[in-house]
């Protein structure tokens, strides 16, 4: 383990997106650092698998499972009340849920443009923004948001996906000004490609799109990496389980990029 046992010790971190590679990653870090837990995504059953591997490294008593849909406000709403109610005021907050694109611009959906703003960066807005109000209690906190490399840079049919990227960037450097005012930091980390079914998938479409086999693709993605490989969603867990922490207390307003290089090719 890298971290302490007891630096987030009886923290409340609240992680959405928490059955997806980077958000259950970050779940298990955060437990074995001494977190008070509150897991949340759509899916009851993954949530509920989740919460027994959690149960390996602490004690149930420090996870709350609390399904939710995040394109609601009411729910978002419901979702900080509960979370306070079972575990105090929450001091951290990973917004981790999140949806893929990969669509050119003329094959690209209105109704499905809609869908993937609205969760991957609306919703991440309106949350931080209920959560925030329970940190400027305490005057403590810190916000993780996960965008991508995809933020920073525009790549061949990645509209959709990359404007929400941008977008949740451009909110992490704005609200970081405001938020660091009452001790809150908010920061946000920018992976390249990671080792789960969102980059899987990426790396499937792009193989389609130049004729060639996943495996093909695969290589010539890490061929193109200084690291030679792509990024294990747990690398990117710690990355988050650090800027929530105390040692981080002067990083505001980053995107750390976590990408084996590719920014240097």
């Amino acid at each position: 383990m890298i971290f302490s046992e007891t630096a987030l010790q009886n923290e409340h971190v609240l992680i959405t997106g928490a059955t997806g590679g980077i958000g259950k990653e970050t779940a298990k870090v955060a437990v074995s650092m001494g977190a008070l837990v509150t897991i949340t995504a759509r899916n009851e059953e993954k949530l509920h698998d989740l919460q027994k591997e959690l149960e390996e490294i602490t004690d149930a008593s420090n996870i709350y499972v609390r399904p939710a849909d995040l394109n609601s406000e009411e729910s978002r709403r419901a979702l900080v009340e509960d979370a306070r109610g079972r575990f105090g005021l929450i001091s951290g907050l990973v917004n981790s849920a999140g949806i893929a694109g990969n669509q050119k611009i003329e094959d690209m959906d209105e109704g499905f443009l809609h869908e993937l703003m609205a969760l991957n960066y609306y919703s991440a807005v309106m949350l931080s923004k209920h959560a925030y109000k329970q940190m400027m209690e305490k005057q403590q906190g810190a916000i993780v948001n996960v965008s991508s490399l995809s933020g920073m840079r525009g790549t061949f049919a990645n509209t959709a996906y990359a404007g929400s990227k941008f977008a949740l960037i451009g909110f992490t450097q704005s609200f970081a000004v405001e938020a660091i005012e009452h001790g809150v930091r908010v920061n946000a980390v920018s992976p390249g490609f990671v080792n789960t079914e969102m980059g899987k998938q990426s790396i499937e479409r792009k193989a389609e799109r130049n004729d060639r086999s996943y495996l093909e693709q695969m290589r010539d993605v890490q061929a193109g990496l200084p690291s030679g490989r792509i990024t294990e969603p747990e690398e990117v867990a710690n990355t988050i389980a650090y800027l929530l922490t105390d040692a981080a207390v002067n990083i505001v307003g980053e995107s750390v990029k976590i990408s084996g290089g590719s920014v240097m090719r």
